[in-house]
């Protein structure tokens, strides 16, 4: 093997913008788990609900979906700020170091244009339920456009936080797919 794994967060070298994104990120990822347990209560509370006290559950289900949805897309800055995303580096680990900067120069910016696509098509679509006033066909239909900004926002900070990285990367703040030299 040509290096050890660190399982750090990129250093940010003193870079205000780096250490402002990673903030950022930070507190997208307790919102994140915020939602999440709030969807563990509401989800608590439809259970007693229906079988405690025969009731019907109108909003409940569709809320907690909506909320699970919206923690996955809000984590996502958070989850790469922390280097929790699936990292296939066998490849990289074989490489000398000077192909392994520029291997992940490449992957950066293919990982940067992805994430870039997936930010606007999915503010697009927020857009157009906004614009049309799309409502959730339930019988509680709530606004999808109030939904579905998580999604761009999630992608917007996840791109946000890519570029970070990259900028580390470019800077010497951070090694090439998080392997230290030696």
């Amino acid at each position: 093997m040509s290096g050890k794994l660190i399982s750090v967060p990129a250093r940010d070298g003193g870079n205000r913008f780096i250490r402002a994104v990673h903030m950022v990120s930070t507190v997208s990822g307790w919102t994140a788990a915020a939602l999440l347990v709030v969807s563990l209560a509401i989800t608590c509370q439809m259970i007693v609900s229906r079988h405690f006290l025969g009731n019907s559950t109108i909003w409940q289900t569709e809320t907690v979906i909506f909320l699970v949805i919206a923690a996955i897309c809000l984590g996502l800055p958070y989850v790469q700020l922390l280097r929790g995303h699936v990292n296939v580096d066998l490849l990289p680990m074989m490489m000398p170091p000077g192909l392994r900067f520029w291997w992940k120069v490449v992957v950066m910016i293919t990982t940067m244009a992805v994430i870039a696509l997936m930010a606007w098509y999915s503010y697009d679509y927020w857009h157009q339920a906004y614009q049309r006033n799309w409502r959730s066909p339930s019988v509680w239909g709530p606004r999808l456009w109030i939904v579905w900004t998580a999604m761009p926002l999630g992608f917007g900070l996840l791109l946000l936080q890519l570029i970070a990285d990259f900028v580390a990367l470019l800077r010497g703040h951070d090694q090439p797919f998080w392997l230290e030299e030696g």
